[in-house]
């Protein structure tokens, strides 16, 4: 695995979000990308139930990486445990129950453009979509400091205007890659469309 950035990609006004994914594969296709299978990236989140003062476990899992589980608290420490994880959170029902509603989720095609590989997602959140999300992986570089040029070129190729490296990826720029930097990338966007629907919702 390389260094990957995961970025929003706005929906036009006037434009559906499966319109929008399709532009964006044609653009990949143009710059020569080729389609190299399907992702997903899921998330499940739990609320603590005893405690006075809530606390939240995000459980994530990619498809790059089917044997792993990624456990990420609020404060953004991070577990990296095997699938028999999911396993004891059903055990665990009497301390953390799952947030009703909230499970988000982004798939869609990746793409193999020479040392790239391209992720365009559909973010769909209790089976409705929310947005889109791209992902660029740089494979020959696992310092994120080496190749963030090279990945914003092509982020800005395909029209997505990058100034700075993500939030979690920003403070881990000099460190050696990990798939959980990834994970920390998708929950940080996924809570933002989480916030994004819950405000939209009228009120009751």
């Amino acid at each position: 695995m390389g260094v990957s950035c995961v970025f929003s990609y706005p929906v036009p006004e006037g434009l559906s979000g499966a319109q929008v994914v399709e532009v964006l594969q044609k653009q990949v296709e143009t710059l020569g990308g080729i389609k190299a299978g399907t992702f997903l990236v899921d998330c499940e989140t739990y609320q603590s139930v005893m405690l006075n003062t809530p606390k939240t476990l995000h459980i994530l899992h990619n498809s790059e990486h089917p044997a792993s589980c990624f456990a990420i608290l609020d404060s953004g420490a991070t577990l990296v445990a095997d699938t028999l994880f999911n396993g004891l959170m059903s055990n665990l029902k009497n301390y953390y129950q799952a947030r009703k509603g909230a499970k988000i989720e982004s798939k869609g095609q990746r793409f193999q453009l020479s040392d790239f590989v391209l992720k365009i997602g559909s973010v769909s959140l209790a089976g409705s979509m929310k947005g889109v999300l791209v992902e660029v992986e740089y494979c020959p570089s696992v310092i994120a400091g080496d190749c963030w040029n090279l990945l914003k070129e092509l982020l800005q190729s395909l029209k997505i205007n990058v100034a700075d490296p993500p939030r979690s990826l920003k403070p881990k720029m000099d460190e050696i890659y990990t798939p959980a930097v990834t994970m920390l990338q998708y929950l940080d966007h996924f809570n933002s469309f989480r916030t994004a629907a819950a405000m939209s919702q009228p009120p009751r």
